[in-house]
């Protein structure tokens, strides 16, 4: 079984600066890719960034140089840095990972997400 554990969200000011981490964990045999969405009270859930296993990015264009994602393989994590936060960003922030746990069956999970406030 395969699990997803966010972590780092809370309340910062308008042009603050935030950075979360997201871990899979488990039977996992390899990870395809990684990426984190976020949701807003009343809006669908949206894709933030994502990067894949060859190191391919994609971020909204809504936080395009305001954010960064990176990757550590070896560890099964991600980072998603945040500077210059604006109030629109606030939402739950829900880590993803999709791959092939160690029987060969694709997962993809998302995590228990995690609070992001920025206050104007």
């Amino acid at each position: 079984q395969v699990q997803v554990v966010e972590s780092g969200g809370g309340l910062v000011r308008d042009g603050g600066t935030l950075t979360l981490s997201c871990s899979a964990s488990g039977s996992i045999f390899a990870i395809i890719g990684m990426g984190w969405y976020r949701q807003a009270p009343g809006k669908q859930r949206e894709l933030v960034a994502e990067v894949n296993r060859g190191g391919g990015i994609n971020y909204a264009d809504s936080v395009k140089g305001r954010f960064t994602i990176s990757r550590l393989n070896a560890a099964n994590t991600v980072y998603l840095q945040m500077n210059s936060l604006k109030p629109e960003d606030t939402g739950v922030y829900y880590c993803n990972a999709k791959g092939y746990d160690s029987s060969r069956r694709v997962f993809d999970i998302w995590g228990q997400g995690t609070q992001v406030t920025v206050s104007s």
